[in-house]
């Protein structure tokens, strides 16, 4: 009988360890109270408005329209989520629970949502997990100027105004005449969002098909949006400008920063958390050396290149105050810098906790102009 090889020759397979899926960052949820979905169900994705009609969605469903102005952006997204609000729950409840069902949706988006709701909502997300923007429509008037809102003796600040007030950063509020207007910004959003090279995008001056522009005074954009110089209420509005440009201002989240900021540093954040774990995961060990410490700096920059490919971080000279051996005015080729602490500054707790030293991503983002000033010098 043959014998086998295997005293001779020893081969071992060893397959890598799957990475962890990575997060699109590209879907939306529109919550509605349509009963075509249970509650025990929560939420269902699509991929058109003709998969929502062969679930039952009528064309007069509020679903139904938020979806339409959805999928008809310019930038085709590919996916959207329709999470059920039960008739005896609040919004906040709802979208915990759609929460807990899915955790691929991105942004929220309330339909019909009152001022009280919005504001519950964006406390939470604030701090909800996995991250998650809120993203409303409002066609309260109170929002154009600096004027109470609400019944008599019952007034407060318009939505706007409030939520700059508290400062928050996950809020996105669009005043519209057109109803779930602020779907069709989503849309554009989620749609642009791929991933790809040069694909970095701002929300500002982009055009809403399906969302009819409001006849707004400039003082009244300039309250909501402020301008280079003023600041407004950190609102954003659809108007019409020079009879050929349907525009959206300015692309911002309540507490003044651009929604593609957010966005995109929410992405980074997750790459690098992933890309991380997947190193722990798949070696052996990582050791407590400047060595291990450089294996996980090579994977943040592998995360931090990728967003250098989408156009997202670019070269620039770093402002953002002293870092280890950084200081301002140093200049970044690659648009970020990775640094770490070395591990003899380290304490022994630490090193008996397994803990590896501090490490620093600086990056430059490429930023946007929405703003120009130009001279024109003639002579004669």
């Amino acid at each position: 009988m043959p014998l086998d090889l295997k005293t001779i020759v020893n081969v071992q397979v060893n397959l890598s360890a799957r990475s962890a899926a990575r997060k699109g960052f590209n879907v939306a949820l529109i919550l509605g109270s349509s009963t075509v979905i249970s509650t025990a169900e929560r939420v269902r994705v699509y991929t058109s408005l003709t998969s929502m009609v062969q679930d039952g969605f009528t064309d007069d469903t509020e679903e139904y329209k938020a979806a339409q102005l959805y999928f008809a952006a310019s930038s085709s997204p590919t996916k959207l989520a329709v999470g059920v609000k039960g008739s005896e729950e609040t919004f906040l409840k709802a979208a915990q629970a759609c929460r807990e069902k899915n955790g691929e949706w991105y942004v929220l988006i309330p339909l019909s949502a009152e001022d009280g709701d919005i504001l519950q909502l964006a406390d939470w997300v604030e701090s909800a997990k996995p991250d998650t923007l809120l993203a409303y429509t409002t066609k309260d008037e109170s929002n154009l100027s600096d004027i109470k809102t609400g019944e008599p003796g019952e007034q407060t600040d318009a939505i706007f105004k409030r939520l700059k007030a508290k400062n928050y950063r996950r809020s996105f509020g669009q005043y519209s005449g057109t109803a779930h207007a602020v779907a069709a910004t989503m849309g554009y959003a989620m749609g642009q969002n791929r991933g790809t090279n040069n694909s970095a995008f701002t929300l500002a001056y982009k055009t809403l098909p399906g969302v009819v522009t409001d006849d707004l005074t400039e003082a009244q954009v300039q309250y909501v949006c402020g301008d280079s110089e003023t600041a407004g209420v950190n609102g954003n509005v659809y108007v019409n400008r020079a009879d050929s440009y349907d525009i959206l201002q300015e692309g911002c989240m309540a507490d003044g920063t651009y929604f593609d900021e957010v966005l995109n540093l929410d992405m980074l954040k997750n790459e690098i958390t992933l890309g991380v774990m997947d190193l722990l995961a798949a070696r052996p060990k990582i050791p407590g050396t400047d060595s291990g410490v450089g294996m996980i700096i090579n994977v943040i920059n592998v995360a931090c290149d990728k967003f250098v490919n989408t156009g997202f971080i670019a070269p620039g000279v770093w402002k953002g105050g002293p870092v280890l051996s950084m200081v301002d005015g140093t200049m970044l080729p690659n648009g970020y810098v990775v640094l770490a602490e070395s591990v003899d500054d380290q304490s022994q707790a630490d090193r008996d906790a397994r803990k590896a030293p501090p490490i620093y991503v600086c990056i430059k983002t490429a930023g946007a102009i929405h703003y120009v000033t130009i001279a024109v010098n003639v002579n004669r």
